[in-house]
């Protein structure tokens, strides 16, 4: 029971530094003041030659409590060559876009736009078109692409590997409601 205790513990506190982190970086901290509420994911895995994958487990938040747990799985399609892991957040511009998120399975088409909060150099393609961006620091984000698509705003934070990468892909998530 007291190992139990101290895995529970020391899961609660991978999802609190998570958390922290976003609320430390500048592009993502003002959306846990304005968002309905967000799914968090610590560490997702990715890896690829010419077909990769991606896989995380992270839990749901409304207006602040915990309310239930995700998963998050993509698969891409293109030039691509190694592996990372990242931290992700979600976070859900009203009640809405909550519930569009909880319903079931929820896809994220590859026009997604994803803002990456990194100290290293990156490009990104958006709907808007395609930008280059370095960015300072782990608590400095490029700007483009720093509000919400269709209720959802997404952030991730590297957190190690390397991959190269000229990809379509897709996220797709699943929840459960917490007893």
């Amino acid at each position: 029971m007291v190992l139990m205790m101290v895995a529970g513990l020391a899961l609660a506190d991978e999802y609190e530094a998570a958390i922290r982190m976003f609320k430390d970086a500048d592009a993502s901290a003002r959306f846990f003041e304005t968002s309905y509420g967000y799914a968090v994911f610590p560490t997702v895995g990715k890896g690829g030659i010419g077909v990769g994958g991606a896989y995380g487990k992270g839990r749901v938040y409304a207006q602040g409590r915990y309310v239930g747990d995700s998963s998050v799985t993509q698969v891409s399609l293109g030039f691509q060559l190694g592996g990372q892991a990242f931290s992700e957040i979600v976070f859900f511009e009203d009640e809405r876009a909550f519930r569009e998120f909880t319903s079931g399975n929820f896809e994220f088409g590859a026009g997604a736009g994803v803002v990456v909060i990194t100290a290293a150099a990156q490009a990104q393609a958006t709907t808007a078109g395609s930008s280059a961006t370095v960015s300072g620091g782990p608590n400095n984000a490029e700007t483009m692409g720093n509000r919400y698509n269709k209720g959802m705003a997404t952030f991730i934070i590297p957190k190690g590997g390397l991959m190269y990468e000229a990809t379509v892909s897709g996220q797709k998530f699943t929840y459960t409601p917490r007893n």
